[in-house]
């Protein structure tokens, strides 16, 4: 079986999903696949320089025999030494009490039981076993379903800090590889349940084409995926170059000009063949992209919804539009305003804490301002300084930044995720949250804290370095000085 380690090989390295030093979970259901990528790694592990864990999910839907595969996984790590990170969660239950498919309650619960072991400091990555079949059956069970480019990707190789090593291993050959290492595994019997359409695309469909169609259907619907892939990072770094630049960010709003919207690559030199805009699949992206951005509560937009807003374009001013998970789109004169719901605010001793707040900040040419966050009972005075010739007296306390660098708006809001921006002194952009997890600030903490924007922009979050763009230099005329008192 060396050829099956040096696919495994080939692929982390292709990939970067591993570094020398890295601690990696396996996650370790009892089945086939995931007892294969087990017993691969550690035979990897010297060469690749890592050390592993074992992490193993209950999900509670087979009450006996899902006892009897936490037992065996737990005699797994134990057998070889291995430390183990169990969790049990009663799935079907959480899927009645939020109305999901259990399915897809299965997976949320799982990859949040993965995200905790690496905020945790656990782990650094959690390799989960999908395999080339799980691919090619889940282009498939997308296509029937329907999907749009952005489905055929299917799954990733690496995503976060998950990783998937075997994706380009079939699965007979797995089963042959336990087979020849005399390794027991665990059967899963609801993976027969033909009531799921990835049991019958896995029992009917699949084996139906390869029989009859092509023996090399596996392959070709993973390279499928790979090259949707490809497309969806170029798709993604357009979208993100253009908002960049088209886009203005207040608070929890996003805004955008209708015509930036419509022709985001730059107005043609005739309007009168919109229809024909060659720009139209770009423009369904960003609003795709505003509306996650905005969007607090999670949800997906159809086309229909897409479409929605773009019609709202053409609509009077005051026009709006109401999508899933809150948000609202509103025609403004010439600009449409994307906003989500506003999280809950209380302040009274006993309640609940807020959620999000969101304030305006206005600089004035010379003295100082006081913003109050009654949600964190703090108040940040920010105060416009000459600089460098006060940089002794700010050296105590505070944080100073090049005040001309900053535009409106400049809003002091909480921390959201995907905040991320390059710190003074570095030279790539980094995600806020992993500078805070790094400075050992829980996650209850992360909710709140501070972050100034300029607009739209992060020039500074609390405890944390300023952005590079931001920084006081030696060409700095005029600073901004932030420092806080208990007012």
């Amino acid at each position: 079986m060396i050829s099956l380690l040096v696919s495994v090989r080939n692929a982390i390295q292709q990939h970067k999903m591993l570094r020398a030093g890295d601690c990696l979970a396996v996650a370790v259901s009892g089945g086939a696949d995931s007892v294969a990528l087990l017993r691969l790694l550690l035979e990897l592990r010297g060469a690749l320089g890592v050390t592993l864990c074992v992490a193993h999910f209950n999900h509670q839907l087979r009450s006996a025999e899902s006892d009897a595969d936490e037992d065996f996984v737990t005699s797994l790590a134990r057998r070889h030494g291995l430390a183990l990170f169990p969790s049990r969660q009663d799935v079907a239950a959480v899927a009645r009490q939020h109305r999901w498919n259990l399915e897809d309650a299965a997976r949320r619960l799982r990859y949040e039981f993965f995200a905790k072991i690496t905020a945790d400091g656990a782990a650094t990555r959690v390799a989960t076993a999908h395999t080339a079949d799980d691919q090619a059956e889940t282009v498939l069970a997308r296509l029937i379903r329907g999907t749009g480019l952005t489905g055929l990707a299917s799954i990733y190789p690496v995503r976060g800090n998950i990783i998937r090593p075997l994706l380009e291993v079939r699965r007979a050959d797995l089963r042959s590889y336990l087979v020849s290492m005399k390794q027991e595994w665990r059967e899963d019997e609801t993976n027969l349940d033909a009531r799921r359409l990835r049991a019958r695309v896995r029992q009917r469909l699949l084996p139906a084409m390869e029989e009859s169609f092509s023996r090399s259907i596996v392959v070709k619907l993973s390279e499928l995926a790979a090259l949707a892939r490809d497309d969806e990072k170029s798709w993604a770094a357009l979208v993100a170059q253009r908002c960049n630049h088209i886009v203005a960010r207040t608070g929890e709003a996003a805004t955008i000009r209708v015509k930036d919207l419509l022709w985001p690559l730059g107005s043609a030199s005739s309007r009168e063949n919109e229809a024909q805009n060659p720009f139209h699949a770009l423009t369904q992206r960003i609003v795709r992209r505003l509306y996650s951005d905005v969007a607090a509560g999670g949800g997906e937009l159809s086309r229909k919804h897409v479409e929605q807003v773009i019609q709202l374009a053409d609509k009077p001013s005051g026009r709006r539009a109401e999508l899933p998970a809150g948000v609202r789109v509103r025609k403004e004169f010439d600009r449409l305003v994307f906003s989500g719901q506003p999280g809950p605010r209380t302040t009274k001793k006993g309640s609940q804490p807020a959620l999000s707040y969101s304030y305006g900040v206005d600089l004035p040419a010379t003295g100082s301002t006081a913003v109050s966050v009654p949600e964190l009972g703090r108040r940040f005075h920010l105060k416009v300084i000459d600089w460098p010739m006060r940089e002794r007296e700010t050296r105590g306390e505070g944080v100073v930044l090049d005040a001309e660098r900053l535009r409106p708006p400049l809003i002091l809001r909480n921390w959201k995720p995907g905040d991320t921006y390059c710190p003074q002194g570095r030279r790539r952009s980094r995600k806020l949250t992993r500078m805070m997890m790094a400075g050992r600030i829980t996650a209850a903490q992360r909710i709140l804290w501070p972050v100034l924007t300029s607009a739209g922009r992060v020039a500074w979050a609390d405890r944390m370095p300023v952005a590079e763009e931001f920084s006081a230099s030696e060409a700095t005329r005029t600073g901004l000085w932030i420092v806080e008192d208990g007012g």
